[in-house]
């Protein structure tokens, strides 16, 4: 709980530091960049089996069932509203959040953090809100190249793979899915950044043991970022199902 209460902690004064002057421009293009090019590829090399995954699985459902003309809207909204948000912060976090964990890590063992917190010079804002604010823009923008990718590969396998027809793909996806499911997909996809951020930063600041503790913090990073993702995932998705009616009740 102590250690909860710190993170908590940290990510306040993050989000008070994002209105401070001066604001690290150069730092954050560079972190943005860096996030994005270690992800770019990985995200959609992931997100192709995903969406095929689910496209047959609810294939084979729906045609035991006979709804196959429910394929493409189920396939679509699966993947848009809970697979791309999903996908986009594991890989943000095991390649980005990763190797931001680990920059900060060693700079604290080697007291570069101390030195300037001596010299007056917040750390928070000098380094981790740049890195927070690339975590949460390459998160927002991945989970739309996820998304149109896990789209293109359910609608590849639904058609090709399983003889399903273009038109009744199209036309179910266009009568069930709505605007707020995009939105929602990217409301989690910057909540999911934000946390992926935070996370490696706090888990990168307070290492222990000297180099295996930068080690041992990463792994650490990793693994709280997945459990709170599945956890707040949670919560959003119950309350998204609440507040926002389907299309057409």
């Amino acid at each position: 709980m102590r250690e909860f209460g710190r993170l908590c902690s940290m990510a306040l004064d993050i989000v008070v530091s994002m209105s401070r002057r001066p604001f690290q421009v150069r730092e954050f293009i560079q972190q943005f960049w860096f996030i994005a090019s270690v992800s770019i590829m990985p995200a959609i090399l992931v997100s192709i089996p995903f969406g095929a995954v689910i496209s047959l699985q609810l294939g084979s459902l729906t045609e035991q069932i006979g709804a196959q003309q429910f394929n493409g809207a189920a396939s679509v909204l699966a993947v848009v509203q809970q697979a791309s948000p999903i996908v986009t912060t594991l890989i943000i976090a095991g390649a980005g959040g990763s190797a931001i964990c680990a920059d900060l890590g060693s700079r604290t063992i080697r007291e570069e953090i101390d030195a300037m917190e001596v010299l007056g010079v917040s750390p928070i804002q000098r380094l981790i809100v740049p890195r927070v604010l690339a975590s949460i823009l390459a998160a927002v923008l991945l989970n739309g190249l996820v998304s149109v990718v896990g789209v293109l590969g359910g609608y590849f396998f639904n058609v090709i793979v399983q003889d399903g027809t273009p038109g009744a793909y199209l036309a179910s996806f266009n009568a069930l899915a709505q605007l707020p499911d995009l939105v929602a997909s990217s409301v989690k996809a910057f909540i999911f950044g934000f946390l992926a951020g935070v996370v490696a930063a706090y888990r990168g600041l307070n290492p222990k043991g000297g180099p295996k503790g930068v080690g041992d913090v990463v792994n650490q990073s990793v693994v709280i970022t997945f459990l709170l993702l599945f956890f707040v995932n949670t919560i959003l998705t119950v309350l998204y199902l609440q507040l926002v009616p389907a299309k057409g009740t």
